[in-house]
């Protein structure tokens, strides 16, 4: 089995400019964290776009539809802004089928070396490889459906919608 990963950025790849204190993006970070982890799963990595979820738009997300039912692979994860994650996972729930696809991100960028960001990828890889067909969104070691989950700001994790 391979899993595809579709890049998108958000905080998960971002960069932090030492000088000036601005975060920015040069390339992902998903090679150097699989290696880190150590993992043997077989991936195909595409890179879709590095930007902050929050200056996604409705063209993004589709482009991220589109990547997901044109990929070959039944199993894939797409890393994500965390702000809009629940709102691409809505776009691609309705239209994906006979597909496993998991959504993850970090709401610390990998680079500041305390980041969430490795656990969710493993936590995204594995939940891509043993969930049935479906949209969910896997953050801090648990998966929501696309369709129940929410981003709890006050308490900096997801949670169920209702």
């Amino acid at each position: 089995m391979t899993i595809k990963l579709l890049v998108t950025g958000g905080t998960f790849d971002k960069e932090y400019n030492e000088l000036d204190g601005q975060l920015f993006f040069r390339k992902t970070h998903l090679h150097e964290m699989l290696a880190l982890g150590r993992s043997r799963v077989k991936v195909a990595v595409k890179e879709l776009m590095m930007i902050d979820s929050l200056n996604m738009t409705g063209a993004h997300r589709r482009r991220i539809l589109a990547a997901c039912l044109a990929a070959r692979e039944n199993h894939i994860v797409v890393t994500h802004g965390t702000d809009t994650m629940p709102k691409t996972a809505a776009v691609l729930g309705p239209a994906v089928k006979n597909k496993t696809v998991v959504l993850t991100g970090a709401m610390v960028p990998y680079k500041f070396g305390s980041s969430d960001g490795l656990f969710n990828l493993g936590s995204a890889l594995s939940f891509a490889q043993t969930l049935p067909y479906g949209v969910y969104i896997a953050m801090n070691g648990r998966y929501f459906n696309w369709y129940n989950v929410r981003k709890n700001r006050a308490k900096g994790e997801f949670e169920e919608a209702r």
